[in-house]
């Protein structure tokens, strides 16, 4: 019999400045380590004002984890130590696994109307992996498939599989699922989930019930929350009166010790102290060393 996860933490997005000037609402963040084991990071940005992004995110490094970037607006123009340069659009999924080390640059710019947005997930690497080469997963809007379920849900597949349909993201550590979810109005989704792996939701539009409950008893989740659920191998989210349109993220949790610092995020104090002296005397890039 399915056991249908319920909400353990309730989080609201809060305002933060990132980069050089980029306001963004934060779902969580290195205050909720070990919480949402394997990842670190949850970042939600948009705006019609050119001002509050245009500033981007200068060169900077990383190491030790993958950011996951999805466009839901605009585009973000990209480049790195490597020489690698592109630009992700509306739709466009760019997964880039740090590895031993990165410098790169990510510069937003507006589509029509000025409107820039999205989101930029951070996941862990193990151990085992902290010191791989870097890579990069750029995945266009056209290559994500779209399934509709018997509910009527609308869901991209970013990575996972829904109803035998998988995401083009595969081979990843932490054997993650990433989905774009929108619920008709009055509607149900119900999707199947591995137990032991850490599941979150965040909600950007509507409301939603995530405990599979009467959308008619007790109060929705709304708009910038997000929801970490206790175990389970069932997701059960209902929408209220208006359609919801939510992230479902799951992976499995590595339980390491974590040492964060900024955008390097390794297994101890020591690792991190090595990798900041390291950019700082210019031997950090490892790959084509």
């Amino acid at each position: 019999m399915s056991t249908i996860r319920q909400p353990r933490t309730i989080l609201r997005s809060q305002p933060t400045i990132e980069g050089a000037g980029v306001r963004l609402k934060r779902g969580f963040g290195y205050h909720h380590v070990p919480e949402f084991d394997p990842f670190l990071l949850l970042d939600h940005f948009g705006s019609a004002d050119p001002a509050d992004y245009m500033a981007g995110f200068p060169w900077h490094p990383h190491r030790g984890i993958e950011t996951i970037t999805y466009m839901l607006a605009g585009e973000v123009e990209h480049g790195d130590s490597l020489g690698n340069s592109g630009v992700i659009r509306t739709g466009d999924v760019q997964w880039m696994t740090a590895g031993s080390g990165i410098i790169h640059q990510e510069m937003p710019r507006g589509g029509p109307g000025g409107v820039m947005g999205g989101f930029q997930l951070w996941a862990n690497l193990p151990a085992s992996h902290k010191m791989m080469d870097p890579r990069y997963r750029d995945v266009l809007s056209r290559d994500i498939p779209e399934v509709v379920t018997a509910g009527g849900a609308r869901v991209k597949v970013i990575c996972g599989d829904v109803q035998g349909v998988k995401g083009p993201v595969g081979d990843i550590v932490i054997d993650p699922e990433y989905l774009d979810v929108t619920v008709p109005a009055g509607s149900r989704f119900v999707h199947p989930v591995q137990p032991g792996h850490t599941v979150f939701a965040y909600v950007f539009q509507g409301e939603v019930h995530l405990d599979g409950g009467d959308p008619g008893k007790g109060p929705g989740i709304g708009a910038g929350h997000v929801v970490r659920f206790g175990d389970g191998d069932q997701i059960v989210a209902l929408a209220g009166e208006q359609a919801a349109w939510f992230l479902l993220v799951a992976g499995k949790p590595l339980h390491e010790p974590v040492a964060w610092g900024g955008p390097i995020v390794m297994n101890t104090q020591d690792e991190l102290r090595k990798a900041f002296e390291e950019y700082s005397a210019g031997t950090f890039i490892k790959q084509g060393a």
